[in-house]
């Protein structure tokens, strides 16, 4: 199994986190250690003073490709979910203004928060799925798909370039402006539509 995760697909986003703009998807993997299911806590590291919560949908693989081409795309998920992507923002932008891979920042144990999954039959449009991030009970993170810079199925085309997908793998498809940092005694939901799929307390 593996966690592929988009490092920008939400232009509002790169903006905001002042990150240039590329001709193609950017992706980066996150261990298996990094897992968080079932409504478990995310344990506040202690390497970081700024962690932060990036919410996106999420791709379950259902099926093995390599060199998928986006027509077929479609069907190599069957399921969408939603997730937080936890970056230790402090220890980004010091390997960012390095060059240096963003690993520790993204990569760590428990940085990889996954809610329930739904079928994609509940969805009329893939390209106009709203959904939110709740901290504390406010509304902190709303995006929907339509305003991704590449759609799921030309970004599982060209992760498939380079990668060997299989069943179980998941893809975080990239998070809407408005990411924001989190403190112990928070407590996140996420929403898609208004569908509850991830509580997340933070300890």
């Amino acid at each position: 199994m593996k966690i592929i995760c988009i490092g920008k697909n939400y232009a509002a986003h790169a903006v905001e986190e002042h990150l240039k703009d590329t001709a193609h998807p950017t992706f980066f993997m996150k261990p298996d250690t990094a897992l968080v299911i079932n409504n478990r806590p995310f344990f506040y590291p202690d390497f970081s003073k700024q962690i932060e919560y990036e919410t996106e949908i999420i791709l379950k693989i259902c099926k093995v490709g390599k060199h998928i081409q986006p027509e077929f795309a479609h069907t190599y998920y069957d399921e969408i979910g939603i997730g937080i992507d936890f970056t230790a923002r402090d220890l980004q932008h010091i390997a960012i203004e390095n060059g240096l891979p963003w690993e520790q920042a993204k990569s760590f144990d428990n940085s990889g928060v996954i809610g329930k999954f739904v079928p994609k039959d509940q969805f009329s449009d893939m390209h106009n799925i709203d959904f939110k991030l709740h901290k504390n009970g406010e509304l902190v993170q709303h995006g929907n798909t339509k305003d991704m810079i590449w759609d799921f199925s030309h970004l599982i085309s060209y992760i498939s370039q380079f990668v060997t997908l299989r069943l179980g793998d998941y893809i975080f498809t990239g998070s809407p402006a408005g990411s924001g940092s989190v403190k112990i005694g928070d407590e996140l939901e996420a929403f898609i539509g208004e569908q509850s799929l991830l509580k997340c307390p933070i300890r």
